[in-house]
C-alpha cells in the first residue's frame, strides 16, 4: 500500500490487538490512556518532567520538530539525531524490497547515508519483513500520527551513533529468517536470522528513545550490548512482556564495562515478569521511574555492574516476589562488592530493595552529570504522560 492508502482500519486493528489482547491488560489501562488524553484537553498543556517540558508545550511543535533534538538527558545527553539534516516524509507503509527499498518507505529512510529527521504523513501500521538496519544520524518522529510497528522483525542499530527513536508504538515484534538484506548505502549481504527484539542496540552510542510503547516481543523489548554506551531510555510505556530490557549479553563480555544506561521517568506496568532490567558489568541510571508490576524482580543483574536507584515508586504486586533486586546466582562475599544503591525509592506493599556494595559512590563518581532525582511522591506526575499516545495535533502543545 501506498501513502495515505494504509488501511485505518487495519491500523485500528493494531492498536486493538495491543491494548486489548487478553486478561493480561485490563481496561483499566486503556483508560489510564483515555485519562491522560481527557485531562490535556480540559486543562491545556501541562510538562511535568524535565525532559518534557523542553518540547512539548510550543503550539508550533510541528515547525519547531528539531527542537526535540536539544531535550536529551542523562547518559544520552547530545544526541541529536538527524537533526542537522532534511524532513523526510515517510508515506508508505509497505515493506517489500530488502536490497532496493522503495522511496517513501521507512527503510529507504534509515538507510540513506545523510543526517534525516524522518516524520510521517499519517497513521499507519508498518510490518517489517526483515529488521529495520539504521545508519548514522537518524531521527524517527512519530509525533502527529499514530505509528505502528508491529507483527513484522524490529530494529537493529549496529555500528551506528547519534539515534533518536521517539512516538513509535512497537509491539508483536517476531524473529525473521534472515537473507539478502541492504544494511549500508554501498553494501549489500546475507543476513542471519534476526533475534525478536523490539530494538536491538549493538556497539551503538549516543542513542535517545523517548515516548515509545513497548509490548509482547519474540525475544526482549530492548537489548544493548556490545560495548554500546551513552544512552537514554525516557518517557516509555512497557507492558506484556517477559524478559522485558537487557542491558550486557554476556559474562563473556567484559567491554560491556563501558555501558552508560540512563532510565528516565519510564512506566513499567502490567503483565511484565523480570529485567526491568538486567544489567551485566555496566552502569545504570534508574531515576523517577514507576514499576506497578513485576513477577519475578525488577532490577537484576551480575557481573559487578553498577546500578543507582533514585526516586523510583516500587508497588510490589500481591502474589509476586516482594524483592525489587536479583542477583545473578554467585556467593554473597561477591554480590557485596557490586554498587547497588537505593536512594530515596518509595517502596510499597511490601517491595524492598537489597542493597549492596558503596554507600558513597557518588563521591568517587567521575562520569557525565546524573539526571537530579526528585521525590518519590511525584512519580505517578512525572510519568503522567508517558509512552506514545501523546495525542499531537499542529497547532495545539502536545
Amino acid at each position: 500500500m501506498e501513502g495515505t492508502r494504509c488501511n485505518p482500519v487495519v491500523v485500528l486493528y493494531f492498536i486493538l490487538a495491543a491494548i486489548i489482547p487478553s486478561s493480561s491488560t485490563s481496561m483499566s489501562q486503556i483508560a489510564a490512556v483515555d485519562r491522560r488524553l481527557v485531562d490535556k484537553k480540559k486543562n491545556g498543556c501541562v510538562a511535568y518532567n524535565a525532559i518534557d517540558k523542553c518540547w512539548r508545550c510550543d503550539p508550533n511543535w510541528a515547525k519547531n520538530r528539531k527542537r526535540l533534538a536539544d531535550c536529551a538527558k542523562g547518559f544520552g545527553h547530545g544526541t541529536y539525531g538527524g537533526k542537522l539534516g532534511r524532513i523526510y516524509v515517510v508515506n508508505d507503509c509497505s515493506d517489500n524490497d530488502m536490497v532496493n527499498p522503495k522511496p517513501g518507505t521507512l527503510r529507504h529512510a534509515v538507510l540513506l547515508p545523510e543526517p534525516l529527521w524522518i516524520i510521517f504523513s499519517g497513521t499507519m501500521n508498518i510490518k517489517l519483513r526483515q529488521e529495520l538496519i539504521f545508519t548514522c544520524d537518524k531521527t524517527i518522529d512519530g509525533r502527529g500520527f499514530e505509528v505502528h510497528i508491529s507483527g513484522g522483525a524490529g530494529f537493529m542499530l549496529q555500528f551506528v551513533r547519534n539515534i533518536i527513536i521517539h512516538g513509535v508504538h512497537m509491539y508483536d515484534i517476531v524473529e525473521k529468517s534472515g537473507g539478502m538484506i541492504r544494511s549500508e548505502p554501498d553494501h549489500v549481504g546475507i543476513r542471519g536470522k534476526s533475534d525478536g527484539d523490539a530494538i536491538s542496540i549493538f556497539k551503538s552510542s549516543q542513542i535517545w528513545v523517548d515516548h515509545c510503547s513497548f509490548a509482547n516481543s519474540y525475544d526482549g523489548l530492548i537489548d544493548i550490548v556490545a560495548a554500546s554506551t551513552n544512552i537514554t531510555i525516557s518517557n516509555c510505556h512497557f507492558v506484556k512482556h517477559d524478559k522485558a530490557l537487557l542491558f550486557g549479553a554476556s559474562a563473556e563480555m567484559p567491554e560491556d564495562k563501558i555501558m552508560k544506561v540512563t532510565l528516565a521517568y519510564n512506566h513499567f506496568g502490567k503483565g511484565l515478569t523480570q529485567r526491568l532490567p538486567a544489567v551485566r558489568f555496566g552502569f545504570v541510571h534508574v531515576v523517577n521511574n514507576d514499576y506497578t508490576q513485576w513477577k519475578s524482580y525488577a532490577i537484576g543483574g551480575g557481573d559487578g555492574a553498577t546500578i543507582i536507584s533514585q526516586g523510583n515508586r516500587f508497588i510490589a504486586p500481591d502474589g509476586a516476589c516482594k524483592e525489587v533486586t536479583n542477583r545473578r546466582q554467585v556467593p554473597e562475599s561477591v554480590w557485596r562488592k557490586w554498587t547497588w544503591r537505593s536512594e530515596g525509592d518509595l517502596l510499597l506493599n511490601g517491595a524492598y530493595f537489597r542493597e549492596s556494595g558503596n554507600p558513597h559512590w557518588a563521591k568517587t563518581y567521575k562520569g557525565p552529570p546524573l539526571i537530579p532525582a526528585q521525590p518519590a511522591e511525584s512519580v505517578a506526575k512525572l510519568t503522567k504522560s508517558v509512552g506514545a499516545y501523546l495525542g499531537c495535533k499542529v497547532g495545539v502543545p502536545c
